[in-house]
């Protein structure tokens, strides 16, 4: 090992990235009671309106940027051992697949999908989590949790029964969305009628147990016949 991808060549900023560095400070000046978001937003602003010669500065600087670091990253990896190239290219895809990850979701959110189906312990550390004050989140968390795994089957019940509720919720509104997408012609988002079709734990619980007590009827019945 002996290295890690902090010691890589860093990757050369983009044209707009160059143009708000250079102009942030200027614009916070003239701006500033305006919150970082509104700081960016007028900085974006500004980058669609300039004129097409003056982008062009940023551009050749981007250029000569990947020009420079493409010689970079070619003495960085000649000096890499074979175990150093592999581990470094697993971290690579390690990093990228979190940031699809990232986007996904961000496309998700932004085509309304909606929210999973919460369950009775995430519905109970809801409405309890700001009661205790003073401890760390992590220490509330913890004390929830041992607080739920003591309750009662009756004390939890309260709080299953809100989360069956939020799953038919779940599945009403996946409906409905999953048939927006179809129109959309996103059928890349559509869960497999597999999915769909997953039975639900407490049903299958619940299922289960009365195959169970219908088995132990039965068993009855067979033994009260023989006798």
């Amino acid at each position: 090992r002996g290295i890690s991808s902090d010691q890589r060549p860093k990757r050369p900023l983009t044209a707009y990235i160059r143009f708000v560095m250079d102009n942030r400070p200027a614009f916070r000046e003239k701006n500033p009671e305006a919150s970082n978001l509104e700081l960016i937003k007028k900085l974006a602003g500004a980058w669609k309106e300039l004129p097409a010669s003056q982008k062009q500065a940023y551009e050749e600087a981007r250029k000569a940027d990947w020009k420079r670091y493409g010689e970079q990253m070619a003495a960085f990896k000649a000096q890499l051992s074979p175990a150093q190239a592999a581990a470094l290219k697993e971290e690579r895809r390690k990093q990228l697949a979190r940031r699809r990850s990232v986007r996904a979701k961000r496309e998700l959110n932004l085509l309304g999908k909606p929210k999973r189906a919460r369950s009775g312990f995430n519905i109970f550390l809801s409405e309890n989590f700001q009661e205790s004050e003073g401890i760390s989140p992590v220490a509330k968390l913890k004390k929830l949790f041992d607080t739920w795994k003591k309750m009662s089957t009756s004390q939890k019940q309260p709080y299953l029964q809100l989360a069956e509720d939020d799953k038919v919720r779940y599945e009403n509104e996946m409906k409905s969305w999953e048939a927006k997408m179809i129109a959309l012609g996103r059928e890349d988002l559509v869960r497999s009628k597999k999915q769909r079709l997953k039975k639900k734990p407490a049903e299958t619980a619940k299922k289960a147990e009365t195959a169970k007590a219908s088995s132990g009827g039965n068993k009855a019945k067979l033994k009260k016949s023989e006798e």
